[in-house]
This record gives structure tokens, sequence and C-alpha cells, in this order.
């Protein structure tokens, strides 16, 4: 054959064969094959064998499966968040947590000083990003204004959420070593 000859040689497929037409019958479809039976490990042969464990294949555990939305667990299942725990001022320290992450220790400071005289507020924030964790501590100059501190402003809304004053754990109460 020349390069310049013109006959048709027929189409030409990627797939390098003959096209075939699209099947029009359902009845000469094939179905996928069957996936083979997953083998079971030795050990799950060897329960099976003293008749601890079945041979068929376990069901996953329970924290394997995906939570579901809140709407859709039963009552009894919801978890409420607890109470914060209430610690007695017993120091001039104090706690104050759910703190909005925008707020600062001057405008703490600030808050706390209508109250009584503050000493040192410091908010806790994260070590890599310095972006605040959303609690923090007051130390006041006495412990009777703590005291009066954590009655008023406990519960106060504070930059759009509600405080948590309490006072704070002393560092022989977290610490088992000591």
């Amino acid at each position: 054959m020349k390069s310049n000859d013109t006959r048709s040689r027929g189409p030409r497929h990627s797939s390098g064969g003959r096209r075939r037409p699209p099947h029009r019958d359902s009845d000469t479809r094939r179905e996928p094959p069957a996936e083979p039976p997953k083998k079971s490990s030795f050990w799950q042969r060897l329960l099976a064998f003293f008749g601890l464990g079945s041979g068929k294949k376990s069901t996953p555990s329970p924290r394997a499966e995906k939570p579901r939305p809140q709407a859709d667990r039963p009552a009894a299942d919801r978890r409420r968040a607890a109470p914060p725990e209430r610690i007695e001022v017993t120091s001039p320290k104090l706690y104050i947590g759910n703190l909005s992450y925008d707020a600062t220790e001057s405008d703490l400071s600030e808050l706390f000083n209508g109250v009584g005289k503050v000493q040192n507020a410091e908010i806790v924030t994260h070590k890599d990003t310095y972006r605040s964790k959303g609690f923090g501590f007051v130390t006041m100059m006495t412990t009777d204004e703590a005291v009066r501190a954590v009655e008023t402003l406990h519960d106060k809304e504070f930059m759009g959420r509600k405080l948590v004053v309490s006072g704070s754990r002393s560092d022989t109460a977290r610490d088992p070593r000591v």
C-alpha cells in the first residue's frame, strides 16, 4: 500500500480492537463478579474452633460508628455539660472561666477593679499560637475582695459570655506529688 492510498481501513479505536455495540437487552448484561469471601485471621479461626467466637465477620465496636447528630440521639444519650465545680475562696487568687477569646488582661483587670483592688490579671494562652484558651486568673489584694468578686461577677455577662468566677485551686490540690 502506498502512503497516498485513499482506501478506508475502518474505524480506529484507542482500545485497539473492534468497537462493540452496547447491550440493548437486559438479559444479556453481565452481573459484576461477586467478592470472594474474606479470609479470617488465625486468631479468629482459633476462637471459632474453641467456640468463643463466630466464624463470621465480627461487628464493629460502638466506638467505630460515627456519632449521630445531637438531634437524632435519644434524650437519655445526650450529654449535658456539667456545671463548673464551685471552689471555695480561700486565697486572693480567682479562676475566671468562659472568657471571650477577644478579652485582654487589661479588660479583665478593669472589670475586677470595680469590685476591689487587682494585684495581677493573666489570661492563659496557647504556647504556639498565643491565642487565648478562654480562661485566666485574677489575684485580688485580699481574700475578702476575692469573695466579693465571686459573689458579684459569677454568671455576669462580659463581652457576650457569662463568666465563671470561682476560687482558684491551690498548687498542692492539683499536684498529687506534694
